[in-house]
């Protein structure tokens, strides 16, 4: 549990680096969100059969980093930009 906190963190700073444009979201969201795109990663990647949800694995990791650039894009989406 707590790698995947730990791979979480990591996973939602490399999505908001990779994610382009100004996010405007703070970064306790994204990291926040890397930890739920960690999680994504890991089911996906047990379901494939690549390794239990709690493990660190390659696939689980690059699925977690989209699923974290997914969920950040959602994040600001529903958020909503700021009005001028």
């Amino acid at each position: 549990m707590l790698g995947l906190i730990v791979i979480g963190i990591v996973i939602g700073v490399v999505a908001r680096l990779l994610k382009p444009g100004r996010q405007s979201i703070s970064w306790l969201m994204t990291i926040g969100l890397g930890i739920a795109g960690a999680l994504i990663g890991g089911i996906i990647a047990s379901l494939i059969g690549t390794g239990g949800i709690w493990e660190l694995n390659v696939l689980g990791t690059i699925v977690g980093i989209i699923a974290a650039i997914i969920l950040i894009g959602i994040a600001e989406g529903t958020m909503g930009r700021k009005k001028v």
